[in-house]
């Protein structure tokens, strides 16, 4: 995705909010959901939330979140009581939130809750702290963001407890569209190509003379989807067990308002083609192993091309594509 750019995640705790879920759910289950002490097994597996459940969002802090667009103080104003805010109209004023998935964790009293990290731009910080209005409205904005980034549907009955974070906000890579960041920004839009993810410098591995073969063999990994709880997106998660950092440089994924591509050189290839029929497609695609589901995507919408986010989850061995 030329529009778009890899970049990492490290956090900075700012501060938390509880809430709790006002009816039952079921999210996707991936590495960064469960807790340390649960059986690998349950990987893969869905969460059902029941309702009542507690859910704590760290409103957290990284320079590598978009800023909000310049915007004058009527406007902002404008957009705090809820006036005039669009984030689909590059010329409005918006805060751009990266949301994290879900993760179990346990309450002080150890029983189930759950964890979602909300990152923003540290250039909203301090008029955040100071200023009870504006962090009241980047409360709200982050429920809804996790409302819609999940099936969760949370409660404005919340607290703030007296801590940064419920545990540490997760590091991870998220791909972002270069044109939230602003002109003369180094990530802000060019006509570079951009690698799936950036790789930092690092030697290269010899591979033994036993897994040449099986390494110069692309495969096609599988693949999972399920829609956002507005319908405006569809989440993907692709299973990518081997790959590694090594292989990042080289790798790329597009999308298309039909089609989603990941090329990974000699280990994985993936087209997703939502335009061709279920009984012309070749007997090796993903889609054979999906059924009914498959032919339900199909007649979703197109893709959001620029609003398009990825990120690949080391620990959980896939790639997180929002689109």
């Amino acid at each position: 995705m030329s529009s778009s750019i890899s970049l990492t995640l490290n956090p900075l705790p700012g501060f938390c909010v509880k809430s709790s879920a006002l009816q039952q759910a079921v999210v996707p289950r991936t590495a960064t959901s469960l807790l340390a002490s649960a059986p690998s097994d349950t990987l893969g597996a869905p969460i059902t939330i029941p309702k009542g459940l507690k859910v704590f969002v760290n409103i957290a802090w990284d320079t590598n979140v978009p800023p909000p667009p310049p915007g004058s103080e009527d406007t902002i104003q404008k957009v705090i009581r809820g006036q005039d805010y669009n984030e689909s109209n590059s010329d409005g004023w918006f805060i751009p939130i990266l949301v994290s998935d879900p993760r179990d964790d346990k309450d002080k009293a150890g029983k189930p809750a759950l964890v979602v990290d909300c990152v923003l731009n540290p250039s909203i910080k301090s008029r955040t702290l100071k200023e009870a209005d504006f962090k009241a409205f980047i409360i709200e904005l982050a429920l809804q963001r996790v409302e819609s980034h999940t099936s969760l549907e949370l409660s404005r009955q919340i607290g703030t407890p007296n801590i940064a974070s419920k545990g540490k906000p997760v590091s991870r890579q998220v791909i972002v569209p270069r044109i939230l960041f602003p002109p003369g920004h180094p990530h802000h839009k060019s006509d570079a190509k951009t690698t799936l993810i950036q790789e930092l410098p690092s030697p290269t591995a010899i591979a033994p003379a036993s897994k040449v073969e099986r390494i110069l063999k692309s495969a096609t990994p599988t693949w999972t989807w399920t829609p956002t709880k507005d319908h405006r997106k569809i989440r993907f998660i692709i299973n990518v067990p081997n790959l590694t950092r090594a292989h990042i440089s080289n790798s790329t994924l597009d999308v298309e308002p039909r089609r989603v591509m990941l090329h990974v050189p000699s280990l994985y290839d993936l087209d997703i083609n939502l335009d061709v029929p279920p009984d012309t497609e070749p007997t090796t695609a993903t889609y054979g192993r999906l059924g009914e589901a498959a032919t339900e995507l199909k007649r979703f919408r197109d893709l959001d091309v620029d609003g398009a986010k990825a990120e690949w989850r080391v620990a959980e061995k896939v790639i997180v594509l929002l689109a």
